[in-house]
């Protein structure tokens, strides 16, 4: 007999702890819709309800989601909730906002608002005020693109910071280059100081006076030179 396999052997789920819990608070006026339960089911989501006063989720503090079906913004097209609640959100300091438009169809009664209007208020919401869009078919794929927007978002906060520009090749092109971060040093100077005490520690163990007798270097450029490394 063979042995029983697992759950996790089954489905291939993983042992490996997540990287990080996200916890998301929900308005409490999506409890009837099936996204928090979509959120729920993934292991390293933690839901709250509350009562939001922008937004109807917000993500660890650095995403706010207001999330309408098609239906939903339709009505607030034509009520006049949906700019204010743009205006609002774009505003937001301590997160970065969007919008989820849920749906693939609209109801008869949203269907009596244009197209054209329809149309109209997505080019206001997205290139006026500079709100990001998001198009979503179902509530699963809504909870799935607010995890895919949370993480992205994270990774972004995490990460180094990448330098930017000019990047040498080569050993002593790079410490021509880190030399010429010091002031009054450009590359000709950088590769004369090279030539004569070899490495970029070199120059630094030199004395002002060592300094000098570099061609080119005067009493200006060896002083500072020599700050750099050793401080006025």
């Amino acid at each position: 007999m063979k042995p029983k396999q697992s759950n996790a052997m089954k489905t291939g789920a993983s042992d490996a702890p997540p990287q990080f819990v996200r916890r998301i608070a929900v308005d409490h006026r999506e409890r009837p819709s099936e996204v928090p339960a979509a959120l729920a089911a993934h292991p390293d989501v933690r839901i709250t309800f509350d009562q939001l006063s922008l937004g109807d989720y917000r993500i660890d503090n650095t995403l706010i989601v207001e999330r309408k079906t098609l239906t939903d913004f339709a009505q607030s097209v034509r009520d006049g909730r949906l700019f204010a609640q743009a205006s609002r959100l774009i505003r937001v300091k301590r997160a970065r906002p969007c919008l989820i438009l849920e749906g693939t169809r609209i109801n008869h009664w949203s269907a009596a608002l244009p197209r054209t209007a329809l149309q109209g208020a997505l080019i206001t919401v997205t290139l006026v005020f500079g709100l990001p869009v998001l198009r979503s078919a179902s509530p699963e794929e809504t909870a799935n693109l607010i995890l895919y927007a949370a993480d992205q978002l994270h990774r972004r906060a995490t990460r180094p910071p990448k330098r930017r520009g000019y990047h040498p090749k080569g050993l002593n092109r790079q410490q021509n280059f880190l030399l010429q971060t010091i002031p009054e040093i450009g590359p000709t100077r950088a590769q004369r100081l090279l030539n004569t005490f070899g490495t970029p520690f070199g120059v630094a163990s030199a004395t002002i006076d060592d300094l000098q007798m570099v061609d080119g270097i005067g009493k200006s450029a060896a002083t500072k030179i020599h700050q750099v490394f050793h401080g006025p």
